[in-house]
């Protein structure tokens, strides 16, 4: 098979996405015959028919949807080769993408990656952050999409490599006033007798109360599901529920918030985050991953 051609590959990705040659003509400013030669140029390269040519329009066949998925791939791929490239060009000498779980983002990554951007030495290298779950962030570090990925070390990583992180302590947080306000600590059966806010039920934490309740042989059905840990205090604030968060999260927003922390007596509250990445590392991506270690001990 001949190599593919990327430009063809965006106009059959466009001809799929608006179901009709003439609308991916005009959105691609080329005349329509130009855009079907290119097509049937195409199924001469892959050895099959891709589109099922109907009265008002056209749709892939099932080689055209796994062609669709592929190209989408590759187009997404070329564009991050192009805008990394494009960085060099502009003196930046490194990108790092990291992609990271909600706790480790809202918790010290940020200050981490600001203290590793203030060396001199590291002023023309570029850093992306972006939330994720955690089997989402070993997906994307695996595919490529990122170089970096933190998450809770019971994430399963596959043949990725990693080094410890920082850790972190899940806490109960209560409103003012609540019976369980004036208490030093707590157990996890003690809190589910009160109603729950959570982040999403695939969020890390989520995952690891679910499975205590289940241990114990009971459910935890959280009130409100949020967003962010925010959200959730400002819903314990409000007297709706109470919430499990990592300590390192709520302190920070405990006295605007006028809420209450108690030690999670568990065995299971202290967390450890890793990094994550694949065998080998870009320059600028291994000086980050060696920053950011370092905070293990610290």
């Amino acid at each position: 098979m001949r190599d593919l051609d990327l430009t063809t590959l965006r106009l059959f990705v466009t001809v799929c996405e608006t179901g009709n040659i003439a609308r991916a003509g005009e959105k691609a400013s080329i005349v329509s015959s130009a855009i079907s030669k290119r097509l049937a140029q195409l199924e001469d390269t892959v050895g099959t028919p891709l589109l099922i040519r109907k009265r008002h329009g056209v749709v892939p066949t099932a080689a055209g949807e796994s062609l669709l998925e592929h190209a989408l791939f590759m187009l997404d791929t070329s564009g991050r080769i192009e805008r990394d490239m494009a960085a060099y060009a502009a003196g930046v000498r490194g990108q790092v993408r990291i992609l990271a779980s909600a706790s480790a983002l809202a918790e010290s990554l940020a200050d981490d990656v600001a203290a590793f951007l203030q060396h001199p030495d590291h002023r023309n290298i570029q850093i992306g952050m972006e939330e994720r779950i955690s089997a989402e962030i070993v997906r994307g570090v695996i595919d490529g999409t990122a170089s970096v990925g933190i998450c809770w070390d019971a994430a399963h990583i596959g043949t990725l490599k990693s080094v410890p992180y920082r850790c972190d302590h899940l806490a109960l947080v209560v409103p003012a006033g609540h019976a369980l306000a004036q208490r030093q600590s707590v157990r996890f059966a003690e809190t589910l007798g009160y109603e729950h806010v959570s982040l999403h039920v695939t969020s890390a934490v989520q995952v690891m109360l679910q499975r205590a309740a289940a241990a114990l042989g009971l459910n935890l059905a959280p009130r409100l599901v949020v967003t962010n840990f925010e959200a959730a205090l400002r819903v314990v604030r409000a007297r709706l529920a109470i919430s499990v968060m990592p300590r390192e999260v709520a302190e920070i927003h405990a006295q605007s918030h006028g809420v209450s922390i108690l030690a999670l007596d568990e065995p299971w509250a202290r967390r450890r985050f890793i990094l994550c990445h694949r065998d080998a590392l870009p320059p600028a991506a291994r000086l980050l991953v060696d920053h950011l270690a370092a905070q293990a001990d610290a």
